[in-house]
């Protein structure tokens, strides 16, 4: 297809408002319908368009691609509704909390050998124009070898609480994002350990944690640390650095303008950070539109497909098990969580990403030696949390992107 390419999007919620409103930002692209959520009417009037039940849309052959900002328990099934109508779609991620049923989504849409080609998953900072800068750079060799990748991702303040329950848990809802990065920047990664904390009261009563530290080794032999936490003082914070043998390269977080201050009792001080994933993330979030578009159009593949999601969920619940079974005496379970992984990657046979092969063993290590100071429940189950001695040690010390690239994945 060659003209405008007409979006419906299913939800109503913060993110769906946010894609209604780039939808019609976008070259090619016009929002058709609304479908689902208490809020939807009101979305859609404010867009001017109309509100339609999910059957409609998934077989309507007016609406050429779907948007998919649901709560995540339904984006597996409306994955293959969508698919099997014919629609492209960008769905939001996790693909789901179970693997299980990501699997069944992956077997059901890629039934017809096409409709895996046609589904892109909304891992944003891909599209992110400095993160996506950095890949390729990485890609034409700038830094040699990558031997060590840091990611700090610290959000300005925690998520509502009611969303918290039905989310999966910091590792599954926050740190799948840099899990996917890494992937996305060193290749597949053989070796996942964790330790999480429990510093917020309002969290630690819904059995989450506020913060972690994720170590991962590549197939390639790169380290990768990943810094979470979710509350910042001083605002939103995303850095980013690729350490390789020759050279380095950093991604720093923006602010508002470039202005610099200094006088008699500050030197070069800064705007404050930016306070809000939609403004820091907003040239991404058009990006995904505009890939979309592209991915209905068939002028490329997806950057971040259904098997992105899979290995991105694979390592978030690596690290989940690696963070609960990771403290003194709690060498059982550090051992499931290893047999549990490799039969996970065992069971989609090894990956090949454009940066290189996976390996056919994975093995997730338990975490640092940490105490115990908790529990929680949630849909995965009753799992230990520990938050680490190492964890709190670490926190004493440490007080735009092309729509379509045929090398994308």
């Amino acid at each position: 297809m060659t003209g405008e390419v007409r979006i419906a999007v299913i939800g109503s919620g913060r993110m769906a408002a946010v894609h209604a409103r780039n939808i019609g930002l976008t070259d090619g692209a016009t929002l058709a319908a609304v479908a689902g959520g208490s809020g939807a009417a009101a979305l859609a009037a404010g867009h001017r368009v109309p509100v339609r039940s999910l059957d409609e849309v998934f077989v309507d052959p007016g609406v050429d691609a779907v948007v998919i900002a649901s709560p995540n328990r339904f984006h597996a099934e409306q994955v293959v509704a969508a698919a099997r109508g014919g629609k492209a779609v960008l769905v939001g991620k996790p693909v789901d909390l179970d693997l299980a049923r990501v699997d069944e989504c992956i077997e059901a849409v890629g039934a017809d050998g096409v409709g895996e080609s046609r589904v892109v998953v909304a891992f944003n900072r891909r599209f992110d124009a400095s993160f996506a800068a950095v890949r390729e750079r990485v890609r034409d060799g700038e830094v040699g070898a990558v031997e060590q990748l840091v990611i700090v991702s610290r959000d300005p303040a925690p998520p509502p609480l009611e969303y918290v329950p039905g989310s999966g848990g910091h590792f599954l809802d926050m740190t799948i994002h840099d899990l996917d990065m890494a992937r996305f920047l060193v290749g597949e990664i053989v070796d996942v350990r964790a330790v999480s904390q429990a510093v917020d009261p309002a969290l630690a009563t819904l059995g989450d944690a506020s913060g972690a530290v994720v170590t991962l080794t590549a197939a390639s032999g790169a380290l990768v640390t990943i810094v979470n936490a979710r509350h910042n003082a001083s605002g939103y914070d995303q850095r980013l650095e690729v350490f390789g043998a020759a050279g380095t390269l950093r991604v720093a977080n923006p602010s508002r303008t470039l202005v610099r201050a200094s006088n008699g009792d500050r030197v070069d001080v800064a705007d404050p950070l930016i306070g809000h994933y939609g403004d820091r993330y907003a040239q991404a979030y058009r990006a995904e539109i505009a890939h979309l578009v592209a991915v209905a159009r068939r002028e490329c593949v997806p950057r971040a497909t259904l098997r992105d999601g899979r290995e991105a969920l694979v390592l978030a619940l690596a690290a989940d098990r690696a963070a609960a079974g990771g403290g003194v005496g709690d060498s059982t379970a550090g051992t499931t969580a290893v047999a549990v992984a490799v039969d996970d990657r065992a069971a989609a046979g090894s990956v090949t990403d454009d940066l290189g092969p996976s390996s056919a063993g994975w093995c997730v290590g338990p975490g640092m030696d940490t105490g115990a100071t908790g529990r929680r429940w949630w849909a995965l189950g009753r799992i230990g949390r520990r938050a680490g001695r190492f964890a709190a040690a670490y926190a004493d010390r440490v007080g735009d992107s092309t729509r379509c690239d045929r090398k994308d994945r």
